[in-house]
């Protein structure tokens, strides 16, 4: 037993630094506070071994996206892309050799009340890994290729196919930091996008809907 409580707190630290010198983190610097990166080292590190602090995983299994919010009680909006087509992403996203790394084309109708949106798009596939991830946005129309490195990191799937889901809030008010790791895996990504939803006295509420857009990526040979 003690060995293994070793063996955790050493994949914990390793973890901890791989989150640091891998660049996992955002420009903010102020995503995960220290309880919660270790919160999530010690799960990961008690379930199995893994190597996804450097790669995607490969999934075997049939895709199939599931939205993560469904139970929130959030009213939605709906949500298009020029660049899904049938449900599959177009390589031109893709951080692969036959893609340009560009972000989506996205679409949707003002939401009455909002003032500012939230976008993220996670591999759902592989613990849900975030690739975008902008705040302050107040447009409803954002052309291909809207964010920049640090805030988009196209599909790179090691094999097999992936559910890259994206997700826009509508906030009633901005908010300073949305919170998640780029390019990493996110086992806190539900809690950082429920904190959206606090307003400065404590409460809830500044989420006033959410759009919510599921489509596949497959590596090709």
């Amino acid at each position: 037993m003690r060995t293994f409580k070793k063996s955790i707190l050493n994949g914990v630290i390793l973890c901890s630094l791989l989150f640091v010198a891998t660049g996992c983190g955002d420009k903010e610097n102020t995503e995960a506070t220290t309880s919660e990166i270790i919160t999530e080292a010690t799960t990961e590190a008690t379930t199995k071994a893994t190597t996804e602090a450097t790669t995607e995983v490969t999934t075997e299994e049939a895709v199939v996206s599931v939205d993560l919010f469904a139970d929130s009680g959030l009213p939605t909006f709906e949500l298009s892309s020029e660049d899904l087509k049938d449900g599959v992403w177009d390589p031109v996203i893709a951080s692969v050799d036959d893609g340009k790394n560009v972000s989506p084309q996205l679409s949707w109708e003002p939401v009455p009340e909002a003032t500012s949106y939230v976008i993220y798009m996670v591999d759902t596939s592989a613990g849900n890994w975030m690739h975008w991830k902008v705040n302050g946005v107040t447009e409803t129309h954002i052309p291909q290729g809207y964010s920049s490195s640090e805030e988009y990191i196209g599909p790179y799937p090691p094999g097999g196919t992936h559910s890259y889901d994206v997700y826009v809030f509508a906030l009633r008010q901005p908010v300073e930091v949305a919170r998640g790791p780029l390019n990493c895996k996110t086992n806190l990504f539900t809690k950082y996008a429920m904190e959206l939803d606090a307003v400065e006295e404590g409460s809830s509420g500044n989420i006033v809907s959410y759009g919510y857009l599921p489509g596949t990526y497959t590596r090709g040979e």
